[in-house]
């Protein structure tokens, strides 16, 4: 009886994202959706060494719980990426 309370109650609650974001290249990344904070956290790292293998640079890392990001990668270095819209989508 508690999985399916617990499998009831995950399917209303919002997902758990990893956001991340580097100065050099300007870039924000979502990765996820994850189920718990735990499980964000977990899988943190690992994005984080890849991103350093590709020589990005002063990253920064937030894990949040929210809805689905309207786009999992945002580039700031691009003249037309000056995003106004929200960056989670309304759902």
């Amino acid at each position: 009886m508690k999985n399916f309370l617990s499998n009831l109650f995950s399917s209303f609650s919002k997902p758990w994202w990893v956001e991340i974001s580097t100065s050099n290249p300007r870039w924000l990344y979502y990765f996820g959706p994850f189920d718990t904070e735990n499980e964000a956290a977990l899988h943190k790292g690992g994005y984080i060494e890849d991103l350093e293998q590709e020589g990005a640079q002063q990253i920064s890392v937030t894990l949040k719980c929210c809805p689905a990001p309207a786009h999992l990668t945002v580039d700031y270095t691009e003249p037309s990426s000056s995003v106004t819209a929200p960056v989670y989508s309304s759902n």
